[in-house]
């Protein structure tokens, strides 16, 4: 016998329920693989065929009587009714939970499954979720050395089986993609306690970790403790390629604040130092004859000291390709320059070699 309603009313045809519309019903009756809800002035609704598939470890212990939430799949069909999914219902009701979360940053803990060298895995709800390494908080970023990519893993994956405080940074049920962030949780306290600093202030701090881009300083005390970044470029003067050399891990060192943005602090060690290039158009002027050591080679050509952390450029265009740079200098080895422009705001020298 046909189930089919009769819809006589506006208010019928206003009420009639959409494809991907969640709604509740109570179970009426149950078959070999299939389940039928009454859901109201909704009419009836079943759950068969592939769906009951899909969901039969979850429907088989359902109860006639049970309130259940499920996702319309057909509107209506031939026999008047409302076809449903259980899973797709469930996994719209996760995704609202997530996006709840999220909107209200609540903080709640996740159990890390695995890890890759972007960062850590986990589980939120059934769904699949990604701590990148740029959201860990500071006491559990990776600090290795030169950025050395299997070390890196090495040290996430001692965070597997591990419970983190994280909240939802950004997620999509459309790509199925849940992000997760640890530092997230700090960020009011982090900018509570910038409030008390401002570019151009000096702070004392310990390096607490030593990576390939720079070294990390934690200053301030007890409550107020933060961390900032002191990059490469900002260690010293001279051009530097490993940060070890200038700094160890644990020294107390004193740095200028230069920047504070996105809750991030940028610190710099060689702003209190003497600026070599102070000064140096009174020791050097153009057309000079110098002589200078090479010290490193790149794609636009050879980098050449000829005062203490004071470097010239020669350029590749001299010698017309990387190959014959290197059959005409030699690392470590002096020779005489000719200095053809000096802009000393720029920090800029460029050279070329005396034939």
């Amino acid at each position: 016998m046909k189930n089919k309603k009769v819809l006589d009313t506006k208010d019928d045809l206003i009420n009639m329920p959409k494809v991907g519309e969640v709604v509740e019903g109570r179970v009426v009756g149950k078959a070999r693989s299939a389940l039928f809800l009454d859901l109201g002035i909704m009419g009836n609704g079943i759950i068969y065929g592939r769906e009951y598939y899909i969901a039969k470890d979850d429907l088989k212990n359902l109860e006639i009587g049970a309130q259940v939430s499920a996702k319309i799949i057909e509107p209506e069909n031939e026999d008047g009714y409302r076809e449903l999914s259980l899973k797709e219902a469930s996994q719209e009701l996760v995704w609202e939970e997530l996006r709840r979360k999220k909107e209200k940053e609540e903080i709640f803990e996740v159990k890390i499954s695995g890890a890759n060298k972007g960062g850590l895995l986990a589980q939120v709800s059934g769904v699949s979720a990604f701590l990148p390494v740029s959201q860990l908080c500071s006491e559990h970023y990776p600090r290795v050395e030169k950025g050395d990519q299997q070390k890196i893993l090495i040290e996430l994956q001692k965070f597997i089986g591990k419970a983190l405080k994280v909240k939802i940074l950004d997620l999509s049920l459309k790509e199925n993609k849940l992000i997760l962030s640890e530092k997230a949780k700090e960020i009011n306290k982090i900018k509570e306690i910038l409030q008390d600093y401002k570019v151009g202030d000096m702070v004392e701090g310990k390096v607490t970790g030593i990576v390939d881009f720079g070294v990390f300083i934690k200053f301030g005390k007890g409550e107020g403790e933060l961390e900032g970044l002191c990059h490469l470029s900002e260690l010293d003067w001279q051009l530097i390629e490993d940060p070890s050399k200038i700094v160890e891990s644990g020294q107390e060192v004193k740095a200028k604040i230069i920047e504070i943005k996105d809750n991030k602090v940028s610190l710099s060690l060689k702003a209190l130092k003497e600026n070599p290039w102070d000064g140096i158009e009174k020791k050097f002027k153009k057309n000079d004859i110098l002589k200078g050591e090479v010290t490193k080679f790149n794609p636009f050509g050879a980098f050449i000291q000829v005062a203490p952390k004071i470097q010239g450029l020669i350029h590749i265009s001299e010698f017309g390709s990387q190959k014959k740079m290197a059959e005409v200098l030699e690392i470590g080895k002096e020779y005489k320059f000719q200095l053809l422009s000096l802009d000393p705001a720029k920090h800029s020298m460029i050279l070329s070699l005396k034939k």
